[in-house]
Formats: C-alpha cells, structure tokens, sequence
C-alpha cells in the first residue's frame, strides 16, 4: 500500500503563478497513492475555480472513498471559523483524507487553537510579528487494507513554534484508542526528527519536503504506531505545484 501526504498550497503552481484544475489532477495521479492525505485544499474558492479540490483528486487517483474538513468557512476575504464537520456543504478551507480501499468509519477532530495573537520571529527577520492562527483539525479513518484494517489520519499543524508540538501531544492522545497501527500524516511544521520525539511514534519516511526547489526541511511526515512498516525507502517528489514536495512511502504489514 502506497501512502503519500501533500501540502497542496490549494493547488497553485509557482512556475506560473497560477491554478490549473487538470495539471492539479495529473499530480495527483502521478503520486499512485491508495491513501493520500492532502492540506491547504479549496472548496467552492474562486481563487480554485470554484473547484472541490477534494473530489478532483479523488477522481484523480481512483479514490471512492474522501472526507474533506473545513478549519476556516467563507473565502479568503471573510474566513471565519469552520465547524469542523465532515464534508461540510458550504465553501471552504482545510485539510482531506482520501483512499482507494474501503473505510469503516470517519472521524474529525478539533486540535487546541490560540485565541489571540501571538510573536513569531520569521527567519530572516530581527523583530517578531503578531500573527493569528487558523483552527487545525485532523480527520481519520479506520481503512480496510490489504493485509488488515489501519488507521490513518491527516493533519495539518500550526506553524507557530511550540503550538505544534502542543497540537501533535493532542492529536497522539486522542488517537490512544483507535485500531493500531495507526498512521499520522501532514505538514506537521515541525522540522526532522521532532515529530517522533514528541509523539514516541516512527517516522515511515525521511527525506526534505521544503522548499519546493532544492528542498533543506523536512516538514511533512508520515508516522506510525503499530506493526506497519517502510517496504522501501521514503521519497519527496517535486509535483510542480505547491510550495512544499510530496511524501511518499510504501508500506507493508508485518
């Protein structure tokens, strides 16, 4: 089974600054994943085309069964936060699970959120910035893959320093429950191996995701708790599009 995780940056390509619906779908389809966990998606945007950027992949790559979760509602102009439901019918903004192999159950979850702004030093910057997050979310699914049932969730953390690794303890402690092995993916913004430090949990997949070009970090991970593991090597793929690559991985029950 294939998985992938993939900031999508609501499918805009920096090479031309601009959102192509069928070049968005030829990424995902070049990417093969059975499961694939995709953030920063548009719903009803007009900067998307008005697209559900969710089923556009999800015809991509062949995938019957998708969730998308809105963490803001509206457009870019007027976002106010989203209710965190599971395919949500008005526009929005957030994070999508999709698979080829059948789900028993879905589930959203609500990540801790900042209610008021808060420094954040930039690299490069001398001085901080006020900024305000966004809400995060998670949403999972109990899968039915070859070789038996697996849990996967996607997730897209904060990038406010310290807040992550908060929301990634949370995430791993509302997951404490669910049919093991259980597998966390997204851009987690957390650099190289501070995810499995914080969460206890192995990383499926090592390599640098950020920048797009000539890419240093690795922000983007695939983690696991239970007996699943890397059939191969993990790699980034530069798709075109996106300010982040690809993460994909292997993987093979054992």
């Amino acid at each position: 089974m294939r998985l992938a995780t993939f900031n999508i940056l609501h499918g805009h390509a920096p090479v031309d600054d601009v959102v192509d619906l069928d070049r968005f779908a030829r990424a995902v389809a070049d990417l093969d994943a059975d499961v694939l966990a995709l953030q920063e998606v548009d719903r009803d945007q007009p900067r998307s085309h008005g697209a559900d950027l969710t089923a556009v992949a999800a015809e991509a790559m062949g995938a019957p069964e998708h969730r998308f979760v809105a963490t803001l509602a509206g457009t870019p102009e007027l976002w106010s936060a989203a209710t965190g439901e599971l395919q949500p019918s008005v526009a929005g903004y957030g994070i999508a699970l999709l698979s080829r192999h059948p789900v028993v159950t879905w589930r959203a979850m609500a990540l801790p959120a900042l209610r008021a702004p808060v420094p954040v030093v930039f690299p490069g910057a001398r001085r901080p910035v006020m900024v305000r997050d966004e809400p995060r979310a998670a949403v999972g699914a109990v899968i039915e893959a070859p070789g038996g049932r697996v849990t996967v969730v996607a997730t897209h953390l904060t990038f406010i320093p310290g807040w992550n690794a908060h929301q990634l303890r949370r995430l791993v402690h509302l997951l404490r429950e669910v049919p093991r092995p259980v597998v966390v993916m997204g851009d987690l913004n957390l650099h190289g191996d501070r995810p499995e430090r914080i969460s206890g949990w192995r990383p499926l997949a090592t390599a640098p995701t950020f920048p797009l070009h000539e890419p240093t970090e690795q922000l983007d991970h695939i983690l696991v708790d239970g007996p699943l593991h890397a059939a191969g090597p993990g790699r980034s793929v530069d798709t075109g599009l996106s300010d982040h690559r690809a993460l994909v991985v292997d993987v093979v029950r054992r």
